[in-house]
């Protein structure tokens, strides 16, 4: 689906957005008459000090505005950008940046929902869908937090070994099917069917804690992921509470 078809689909009742090289914000009016702010990385493009920052000062603004209105994150890029410009300006603080900006958007009271309907990898990926505390794809979504060959240069391992982990294992894997198995992506929707009523059922969910560790390990992708959580924080409370009564 191209960006227009996803975004007609998604807001039947009318749209009000605006468009860059690299990025899109506005609001949008869901099938129910709610107000839903829209913004994202779109066409395919890196993710930059320039754009994280917008971005980032658009969810301050929703989050000032009060409104509580959900905000879907529409995911279609490369990377962060890796230019020289962009590292010395301190890239990987506008992304960090970025990412606290959404986490506080949820945290008062807005529900953040990324869509990832085209590619997405790396810095990029975690900033934006990966910061939504829900995630959904299209099919053919292209996610990777980090593609085999650069995984072998950081790891020194070689492609050979790294392919058979990642057969074995989701969470060496880029790609679709793999994300879905480790929890990343919640549900990809169905694109023959109308988008609003998908959306709507994402809203419908009730508030709660970060579900991907729960879903990976009920999917098989991630195994131990939740167990470990939740053993951590059993200690972190039973430490608490000795200190309390200590």
């Amino acid at each position: 689906m191209t960006l227009d078809e996803i975004l007609a689909s998604l807001f039947p009742n009318g749209r009000k957005l605006e468009t860059t090289d690299t990025t899109i914000a506005g609001q949008a009016i869901l099938p129910d008459g709610r107000p839903i702010h829209v913004l994202g990385v779109i066409k395919g493009q890196p993710l930059g000090v320039d754009e994280a920052i917008t971005l980032a000062g658009r969810v301050i603004e929703i989050v000032k505005s009060g409104d509580r209105a959900p905000i879907l994150i529409l995911v279609d890029s490369a990377s962060q950008r890796m230019s020289k410009r962009d590292e010395l300006l301190g890239l990987s603080e506008y992304l960090s940046h970025l990412a606290k900006a959404l986490l506080l958007a949820e945290a008062e009271g807005h529900r953040t929902i990324g869509l990832l309907y085209g590619g997405s990898a790396a810095g990029a990926f975690i900033a934006t869908a990966l910061a939504a505390a829900t995630l959904v794809a299209l099919p053919g979504a292209q996610p990777a937090v980090m593609d085999l060959p650069s995984m072998a240069r950081v790891t020194k391992l070689s492609i050979d070994v790294l392919k058979a982990k990642a057969e074995a294992t989701p969470v060496f894997a880029p790609g679709l099917d793999n994300m879905v198995l480790s929890g990343g992506i919640h549900v990809v929707w169905d694109e023959t069917a109308p988008l609003a009523p998908q959306l709507a059922a994402v809203l419908q969910r009730p508030r709660g804690q970060d579900e991907r560790s729960r879903l990976g390990a009920e999917r098989g992708g991630r195994r131990k992921a939740a167990e470990i959580a939740d053993r951590v924080i059993a200690l972190a409370a039973a430490a608490h509470g000795r200190a309390q009564h200590g």
